[in-house]
């Protein structure tokens, strides 16, 4: 049988662990990504010089808070999102989360796939669906070698993308008349500030979630900590400027039709296809571990069948599914709370993940994340904040009184070792 070189039942070795520049790369080709730039664009049109920058300096200082803490808690276990899901959510329950990610990350593969190929197909005459299956076979090959296989395609992909955007930028400035120029634009439509701020968080919170599947292979956990504000504060944030700037000085939000513009068709292809490589290669790795843990299978396994499934359903993704994917997104930011809780309050039970008592379903959980969804769409202010906020309290408050006689039982077990 092959080995499991994903460790995706179990916590990874000291052998397998990895330094801080090989994760690093592997984190920011998670964060680099075309729809943040694109997510970008819409904040470069609507904002102004100085609350465009307020708003991704806030926004990703506190994306990069909330992954740095899930990173924490994957390096010092050495466990998966969807491993360390069932010290909370209970063996069974661990199902629900693992479905919600690997499902979402299998509809966003498939919508990665297809935003390579249609303007990629636009702007050459290229027959889209030849190259759906061209780029969505090649990204599900990659991905089968695993850790490994992602830090060399990010090793390549990111000074390639931070590069060919830079270049971008600074031809948007040159064209604007220079950053004086770039500082007095002002927005034709303006948006809300609290709006551009959840659109900041929303961005990646949800990808941003799996972040222990990638840095559980840290060294320390101090420096997956620092691996995750790089990725999430510093690579997020590029990605916004690069595709704001296109936005802001020759009004088109894609950085795709930026680069056209600017003349840079071969590199635009380029910096697209290993943009949403790495991020898609990123999403179907996790994909795996989340299905994974439900069917017990290889992860590897599992990853080539979602590759396959989000290839043939590239377009239908992308022309019915952005909709549901983004509400579907929405019940994945509260799983994080949760799993923050649950560690802080019975980090012991952590460190022995193969002697751990578990529950089989545990519905304060499942409730929790309820609430966490319900508090994101209805309470006033920043929506994935106040969804993992909601979760966090509402699990913290809940489980000791609702698993009273469980959690007792767990904390006389460990006094007695």
């Amino acid at each position: 049988m092959t080995p499991d070189n994903n460790f995706s039942q179990q916590q990874v070795p000291a052998a397998a662990r990895k330094g801080a520049m090989a994760l690093t790369f592997v984190m920011l080709g998670l964060t680099f990504f075309s729809a943040s730039m694109w997510t970008g664009g819409a904040l470069g049109t609507g904002l102004n010089y100085h609350d465009f920058f307020l708003a991704v300096l806030i926004g990703n200082l506190l994306l990069g808070v909330y992954t740095a803490c899930l990173g924490y808690i994957g390096a010092k276990t050495g466990l998966t999102t969807h491993l360390l899901a069932r010290f909370s959510f209970g063996v069974r329950g661990s199902w629900l989360p693992s479905l919600l990610l690997g499902g979402t990350q299998v509809g966003w593969f498939g919508v990665g796939v297809a935003m390579f190929a249609i303007p990629v197909g636009k702007a050459t005459g290229w027959d889209v669906n030849w190259l759906i299956a061209l780029s969505g076979v090649l990204m599900t090959i990659t991905v089968f070698f695993g850790i490994s296989a992602l830090t060399i395609l990010s090793a390549i992909a990111v000074p390639a993308i931070a590069l060919l955007g830079s270049y971008s930028v600074w031809l948007a400035v040159q064209h604007a008349g220079g950053m004086d120029a770039v500082r007095h634009i002002m927005p034709a439509q303006p948006l809300d500030f609290n709006v551009a701020l959840a659109m900041v968080i929303g961005s990646f919170i949800s990808a941003g979630t799996l972040t222990a599947d990638f840095v559980r292979f840290g060294r320390s956990a101090k420096m997956a900590v620092l691996v995750a504000l790089v990725a999430f504060f510093l690579g997020n944030s590029l990605m916004f400027i690069f595709g704001a700037a296109g936005a802001a000085t020759l009004g088109m939000a894609d950085i795709s039709d930026v680069m056209f513009a600017q003349g840079l068709l071969l590199p635009a292809i380029v910096v697209l296809g290993l943009n949403i490589w790495t991020t898609n290669d990123n999403a179907l790795y996790a994909s795996g571990l989340g299905f994974a843990n439900i069917t017990g299978w290889s992860s590897k396994t599992l990853s080539m069948i979602n590759g396959a499934i989000g290839t043939l359903s590239a377009l239908w993704l992308y022309n019915n599914f952005v909709g549901w994917l983004t509400f579907l997104s929405a019940a994945i930011p509260p799983i994080g709370g949760v799993i923050i809780v649950d560690y802080l309050a019975n980090r012991q039970r952590y460190l022995a993940f193969a002697q751990a008592r578990m529950m089989n379903v545990n519905w304060v959980a499942i409730l929790a994340v309820a609430i966490g969804v319900a508090a994101g769409h209805w309470l006033p202010g920043i929506v994935p904040i106040n969804a993992v906020l909601g979760a966090a309290l509402s699990y913290a408050v809940l489980n000791p009184l609702a698993n009273r006689q469980f959690i007792q039982h767990i904390k006389e077990q460990h006094a007695g070792e």
